[in-house]
């Protein structure tokens, strides 16, 4: 899952992520906030996630920590 994350490649972490936890497309879209269609084809790779707030989304629903995301999840520091 590490690599899947350093990769970016976020077809292929919600793919390990369902295979370990047993999930079908249908509980991750209950837990990303996206559509199952849509998991199915990132999965697959015909879609790219490039949006950042939805990747920070697809992230959270996972529970993704925070030092493996890198900055992505990490809190905005007050100016």
């Amino acid at each position: 899952m590490q690599d899947a994350l350093l990769q970016r490649d976020f077809g292929r972490l919600c793919q390990l992520v369902r295979e370990r936890g047993q999930l079908r497309q249908e509980d991750m879209a209950l837990l990303t906030s996206l559509s199952q269609p849509f998991l199915s084809m990132l999965e697959s790779g015909q879609r790219r996630l490039t949006n950042i707030d939805r990747i920070i989304v697809l992230l959270h629903g996972l529970d993704v920590p925070a030092d493996l995301t890198g900055p992505m999840l990490l809190p905005a520091q007050a100016a």
